[in-house]
């Protein structure tokens, strides 16, 4: 039986690229370049400023003016971060539907805590989780296993007696390397492009509900 469930954040738990294209979008507008569409943005969403930077500007972090870039478009999101971020549908009912049984769940995520805590806190859920892991939380953040193993740690489970569900390939990764069966939310942003069939996942689903199937592996 299942002991914890562990949630990614962007992507997966919540609908965060709403607030993250607005930052991006509001960098551009700082250097007078025109706004992105959500569709465009939201596939990178996944991937912190370093991913946002990159398709907002096509810069990486050793290029001259990226940090500057870089503090204006996480000011911008601290400022704003919980005006268009929403739970994904669904996510609601799975996180009551896992409290019923008594089954703990845990955000783990690589978003710095100073961003982690103050989004759950504003979603209504920093409480309830049985922990907040953050990319800054372990030594190491995905695709790394430590934040995953860490998480277990503090929920008191095993890690093959826990699923993992993500939206990126270094999800899988991560949950592969700590022995935890992996879970592919194909609602969040997987990329068009993306070959998810070698992410050597456990499974998918099309919505957070479908994950209670996975309850009594």
């Amino acid at each position: 039986m299942i002991q914890a469930v562990l949630f990614d954040l962007d992507g997966t738990f919540a609908d965060t690229a709403p607030d993250l294209a607005a930052a991006l979008n509001h960098t551009r507008a700082t250097c007078g370049l025109p706004p992105l569409s959500l569709k465009t943005i939201r596939p990178q969403a996944s991937h912190g400023s370093r991913g946002l930077l990159k398709l907002g500007f096509g810069i990486d972090p050793d290029a001259p003016g990226y940090d500057a870039l870089r503090d204006i478009f996480l000011e911008h999101y601290e400022q704003h971060i919980s005006a268009h971020t929403r739970l994904f549908p669904g996510m609601a009912e799975l996180v009551n539907e896992l409290e019923s049984r008594g089954i703990k769940w845990c955000i783990v995520t690589n978003k710095p805590h100073r961003y982690t805590l103050p989004l759950m806190q504003a979603l209504g859920y920093a409480d309830r989780a049985a922990c907040l892991v953050s990319g800054d939380t372990c030594e190491y953040s995905k695709p790394h296993p430590a934040p995953l193993i860490h998480a277990c740690e503090l929920a008191g489970a095993d890690p093959a007696h826990c699923l993992y569900l993500g939206d990126d390939l270094r999800d899988m990764q991560a949950a592969n390397a700590a022995n935890m069966p992996g879970i592919i939310a194909n609602y969040g942003y997987v990329g068009s492009d993306a070959s998810v069939d070698n992410w050597q996942a456990k499974g998918s689903v099309d919505n957070p509900q479908e994950l209670i199937r996975y309850l009594e592996l």
